[in-house]
């Protein structure tokens, strides 16, 4: 008996539950009435809406519910692409005052502010409203230069002061993105291309910090410090050009992925990664066939090929560091991945400077060696003749 009734109670409540989160059984405060509404399979959201498709008009509320009066949530149609950037929205939240604050707010690059200003259509009767930890913003919206489906991106995330702050990077926040037909009532969700698209930011990030963020300075240690062991003579050479080409190939294959993602994101641009970026594909290409076309030591244009070699390897050096940190800046991961790599870096210089420091005791030895030695042939005398310059 007891189990029966636990069993009904648990039902009973799924069924509360489901009938509570239905958009369907939703009755709005100022008795507003829309003919469709879709459940969004993210953050606790839902969207009505009435479609007029002669005029090419909508009228609609977004309903966020489970946040608190410390947060802001945005609803956006992406008239370009699918995902954040390109994005149309409308951002509401309650100030510090108690008010609430509704504007619209169109997106043009992952490091957004969700700074006001005019979106690419029309939008009237913007407003938002709090209550029992739900935030309904009410809009109208005229799509004239859009078809009846659309993409759309929903979010949320914490206030700083009153403005908003970055959202989350992972889980439900990255997959709030979807399409959805206006006329047919009809969504979908783009999780798995948003999911792709991050999946390949990702291995772009991990590919250029490995190679030009770390395997060119390896490279750079081995040129200049394992030549100081006599008995590292010629391994150092081929250490270095390992680091070097290795750097080199796992380079262009992260080169390469940005690039399709700068094709799978129209409009997006990040000039001066993008510019740094070129400019060390085509140094890196320059470094590697020099090694191919190294003069000998006693060549006499030696001197000109490691100025040369020397200048361009620690330029690419400098200029690999300051785009991987711009990387972090536009990819924008936990702060333990940029941390992780500014220790590699500090290791990496402690290394240096230990090296540095003994390579100096090695030459300032080997010179004072040879000061002595030099001094002492000249006292016992050389190529037949004495200390005092008279043959022996």
């Amino acid at each position: 008996m007891l189990r029966a009734v636990l069993i009904s109670c648990v039902l009973f409540s799924l069924y509360l539950s489901s009938y509570a989160q239905s958009c369907a059984k939703y009755n709005f405060a100022s008795n507003q009435l829309f003919s469709s509404c879709n459940d969004l399979p993210r953050l606790n959201s839902f969207l009505h809406w009435n479609y007029d498709s002669s005029s090419k008009t909508v009228r609609m509320a977004y309903r966020h519910t489970g946040v608190t009066a410390s947060k802001w949530v945005a609803w956006a149609i992406n008239p370009k692409s699918q995902g954040m950037v390109g994005a149309q929205a409308l951002i509401a939240f309650q100030k510090s005052d108690g008010t609430m604050r509704a504007y619209t707010a169109p997106i043009t690059t992952y490091q957004t502010q969700l700074q006001e200003g005019d979106l690419s259509f029309p939008v009237s009767e913007l407003s938002a409203v709090y209550s029992k930890n739900e935030i309904i913003i009410f809009a109208t919206l005229k799509l004239e230069n859009l078809s009846s489906t659309v993409n759309q991106v929903w979010q949320d995330g914490p206030l700083s002061g009153d403005a908003p702050a970055t959202h989350p990077t992972s889980g439900p926040n990255v997959q709030s993105v979807g399409t959805l037909n206006l006329l047919s009532g009809e969504s979908g969700t783009t999780a798995g291309a948003s999911n792709s698209k991050t999946k390949k930011r990702n291995i772009h990030g991990v590919l250029n910090a490995v190679s030009w963020g770390i395997l060119m300075p390896i490279g750079a240690l081995f040129a200049r410090y394992l030549r100081v062991f006599p008995s590292a003579d010629p391994a150092w050479f081929y250490l270095h050009a390992t680091c070097q080409t290795s750097a080199y190939i796992i380079g262009v294959a992260g080169w390469a992925t940005g690039l399709q993602l700068g094709s799978q994101s129209p409009g997006v641009q990040y000039t001066s990664h993008r510019t740094i970026g070129i400019v060390l594909f085509c140094l890196g290409t320059l470094q590697v066939f020099t090694l191919l076309l190294r003069p000998k030591k006693d060549h006499k244009y030696r001197v000109y090929w490691n100025i040369y070699h020397h200048s361009v390897g620690y330029a690419v050096i400098v200029l690999s560091i300051i785009n991987i940190f711009k990387g972090f800046d536009i990819l924008n991961p936990e702060n333990k991945w940029e941390r992780a790599y500014i220790g590699i870096l500090v290791v990496l210089g402690i290394f240096a400077a230990t090296l540095e420091a003994y390579t100096w005791y090695v030459v300032v030895k080997r010179k004072k060696s040879a000061a002595s030695q030099k001094m002492a042939n000249g006292a016992n005398g050389t190529n037949g003749y004495n200390g005092y310059g008279a043959r022996v």
